[in-house]
């Protein structure tokens, strides 16, 4: 079982920035690749980016990319999600997911993912 802990949502101007974290306890390690997806009211659950614990290995969704980035603190067993220039239009409960890996494919897909965090809300202000 792995357990994941998000922090760091809130409340932010347009412009602004924040960073997510998802602490991960349990039986973590190497053999998972760590997701960060996001949920808005009467939307499907959206894939914005995932990392691979052992090899840092990136990849992002067209819609993030050049401004959030992912991260991950071994040491801490954290996984990041720095997130700039945020519009209103990011405004979503933001969660973390764990994916046992059976390939070196990454997973954009919920179904995909095993373990989950319980979300943190992102709201951005116009």
């Amino acid at each position: 079982q792995v357990q994941l802990v998000e922090s760091g949502g809130g409340l932010v101007q347009a412009g602004g920035s924040l960073r997510l974290s998802c602490a991960a306890s349990g039986r973590t390690g190497s053999n998972y690749h760590m997701g960060w997806f996001r949920q808005a009211p009467g939307k499907e659950r959206e894939f914005l980016a995932v990392i691979s614990w052992s090899s840092g290995r990136t990849y992002y969704s067209d819609s993030v990319k050049g401004r959030f980035t992912i991260s991950r603190d071994n040491a801490k067993n954290t996984v990041y999600l720095q997130m700039n220039s945020l519009k209103p239009e990011d405004t979503a409960g933001y969660s973390c997911a764990a994916r046992r890996i059976i390939t070196t494919l990454f997973g954009t897909s919920p179904e995909q993912y095993n373990y989950w965090g319980q979300g943190t809300q992102v709201t951005v202000s116009s």
